[in-house]
């Protein structure tokens, strides 16, 4: 009975180290399987992280390329209307000449004419050999007549010529006028491109530790909550503070541009969809211009040229993110700053 009892132990006790062996084998897979999702976590965020960074530069080379866009059709309306003017002036000349030829033409037929009827009446005189005194009074009238209509025919000749050549110099200067223009403004467009990049890369230094601040194609966005407390226009204490960096940033870079290129620092003031109802601020309209403001003048405090500002509100209508959640109204309260030209 004891020897029974003890082999029965002895065969129960085996079972210990092949239940061990079999739960070390199971954590060491999951311990395996945990590692594999961890790394494959990483890469798959260090690949989005690059895409979202992609997204952003290919965002901002477009909004770029829609400002110099607007700008080239502008340019392009305002030499059509040139060229429109100066079609107007050659179609004017070309009626000028149109009138020359004509009177031209009316010339050489009667001056055909006149020789005819001289020829005629050389023939009848040939033929009578006899000349009235009459006869002669009227060949010498026809032959003052046919050198009158001659002077008339080449002066009138001189003018075409002189039309045909203030024409041709018309049509130089046309192209001239059109060349000018499109290298002066590729000049403006690339000053004011270059001027732009490193105003940004300075506020991309001096804002480069800022959470929140973040660039919108070519717009540095500000939250609205750095800047402000909630539903007011007056600048907080760190608003301030980081609004002395930026103008620091712009009277460097202010000083360096030239005077003859027409830019402005565009400060756009933008609101969530919540609707504010106070009697100060009756709508967002109101909220979002009146903070717009607010940075103007602290700018112009800083010593920011005030002709160099623009102040605008856009209350609620042009959102970042069209969601009803608390973080895409967070996003759409918002100052924007946008150096453009005028």
């Amino acid at each position: 009975m004891s020897r029974s009892f003890s082999r029965s132990r002895r065969e129960q006790a085996n079972y210990w180290p092949g239940f061990v062996d079999a739960l070390s084998t199971l954590l060491l897979v999951i311990i395996f399987l945990l590692a594999v999702f961890m790394l494959a976590q990483y890469f798959l965020g260090q690949a989005l992280s690059g895409r979202d960074e992609a997204l952003q530069r290919l965002n901002a080379q477009i909004a770029e390329l829609g400002d110099l866009l607007a700008l080239e059709r502008q340019t392009n309306l305002n030499l059509r209307q040139s060229l429109e003017q100066m079609q107007a002036s050659l179609t004017l000349n070309e009626q000028k000449l149109l009138d020359a030829e004509a009177a031209a033409s009316a010339a050489q037929v009667a001056l055909a004419d006149a020789e005819t009827r001289l020829g005629t009446m050389g023939g009848t005189l040939d033929d009578e050999k006899e000349l009235s005194e009459a006869a002669q009074n009227q060949a010498k009238l026809l032959n003052q007549q046919v050198i009158a209509l001659r002077q008339q025919i080449a002066a009138l000749q001189a003018a075409l010529d002189a039309a045909e050549a203030r024409d041709e110099e018309q049509q130089a200067v046309i192209a001239d006028l059109g060349k000018r223009l499109n290298a002066a403004l590729a000049q403006k467009v690339q000053e004011l491109s270059r001027y732009r990049s490193e105003f940004f890369g300075r506020l991309r230094e001096i804002l480069q530790n800022r959470s929140g601040v973040e660039i919108v194609g070519d717009r540095f966005v500000f939250p609205s909550e750095i800047l402000f407390d909630s539903a007011s226009a007056e600048l907080n204490v760190s608003g301030k503070q980081e609004l002395r960096k930026l103008a620091v940033a712009l009277n460097d870079i202010a000083a360096r541009i030239p005077p003859d290129l027409n830019w402005v620092m565009r400060v756009d003031g933008h609101t969530d969809k919540a609707a504010i109802n106070t009697p100060e601020f009756p709508s967002n309209w109101h909220l979002s211009a009146s903070r717009a403001i607010s940075v103007v003048n602290f700018l112009i405090s800083q010593g920011v040229p005030g002709d160099r500002l623009v102040a605008a509100g856009f209350g609620e209508f042009h959102p970042l993110d069209p969601g009803n959640t608390p973080e895409a109204y967070r996003r759409n309260r918002r100052i924007e700053l946008k150096l453009t030209e005028r």
